[in-house]
């Protein structure tokens, strides 16, 4: 069965070359079934109507792995608990801090990390210099949400301006399959 994947933006989008959009080509070569959505006024967000195409995705999508970049982990740790939803697998990458004063997206804050994301397996990346988030704030963020993280070096925002037109390591851990698989969980 090909597995559906939505792949979630953040601030200004992730248009060619940024990796999301590298990643949404290749699982589509790997005869994945991905979302890759734009949210409404993507460079000045609006929290309600962002909220409102996200559940309206989920509910018309019905993905089985989540993608979030920066502001759309905010926007999923909003809406999980309003969703109706268990995924098999959910990244968080370069999420943002929770005290995050960028004027385009403050109706965004504050926010908690919730207790339930929603997923089986969860990973976040993070890097060592993202100027969004620094590094403490990202183990505190990932104990709290009780979740495996993967550290990169000097990656910055983990985008496009940082460098990342390709993340290889996102395509990998969505392609691994559960280690479980079979069992009772």
């Amino acid at each position: 069965m090909n597995k559906r994947v939505l792949i979630l933006h953040g601030l200004n989008g992730s248009d060619y070359p940024h990796w999301q959009a590298h990643l949404a080509a290749d699982l589509i070569k790997e005869n994945y079934i991905v979302s890759f959505p734009a949210f409404p006024s993507r460079d000045n967000p609006n929290f309600i109507e962002w909220k409102k195409t996200l559940k309206k995705e989920i509910e018309h999508f019905n993905p089985q792995i989540v993608v979030c970049h920066s502001l759309a982990n905010i926007l999923w740790f909003h809406v999980c608990d309003e969703l109706n939803i268990q995924l098999d697998k959910l990244m968080l990458v370069a999420p943002v801090r929770k005290d995050c004063n960028v004027e385009e997206i403050k109706e965004f804050f504050p926010y908690k990390a919730p207790k339930n994301l929603k997923s089986k397996e969860v990973i976040m990346a993070a890097s060592t210099n993202d100027p969004y988030m620094s590094i403490e704030e990202a183990v505190e963020l990932q104990q709290e949400l009780n979740i495996g993280m993967k550290i990169m070096e000097n990656a910055g925002h983990i985008n496009a301006d940082s460098g990342f037109g390709k993340l290889d390591c996102a395509l990998d851990w969505i392609k691994r399959e559960e280690e479980c698989k079979g069992e009772n969980n």
